[in-house]
């Protein structure tokens, strides 16, 4: 089963995208920020991330960078999930490896969707 790291520091944001997700068939693991999704990755590298940008202690972008500067985070699937939705941002974010990206709100369509043109298989 394709697992799936929802990476946030709101408590509720996990809770939804992890129902979201569990419904559409993934295995879900949660980290409040950039530093506890790096630990997880370490333990289990997932197959996909759903990212936010702006956390404690690490930011989405931070982490992004050092995720892809290791040899198992090459492979991973990024999806960045945030409330920044400039065109700079989003060009900060694919041009340091992400796949994807999504606005907050979104719904189980449109994740969905971005999953799949991220390529991420259930």
């Amino acid at each position: 089963m394709t697992c799936v790291l929802v990476v946030d520091d709101s408590a509720v944001i996990r809770k939804v995208a992890r129902r979201m997700l569990e419904r559409m068939g993934y295995a879900v693991e949660e980290a409040e920020d950039g530093l506890d999704a790096l630990n997880a990755c370490q333990a289990r590298m997932p197959d996909a991330v759903l990212l936010d940008w702006n956390m404690p202690r690490m930011d989405g972008l931070t982490f992004l960078k050092t995720l892809r500067a290791a040899p198992a985070g090459r492979d991973a699937k990024v999806v960045f999930c945030t409330t920044e939705n400039d065109l700079d941002h989003i060009t900060q974010a694919m041009a340091a490896g992400a796949d994807e990206y999504i606005f907050k709100p979104f719904d189980e369509p449109a994740l969905e969707a971005k999953l799949a043109m991220a390529g991420i298989a259930r």
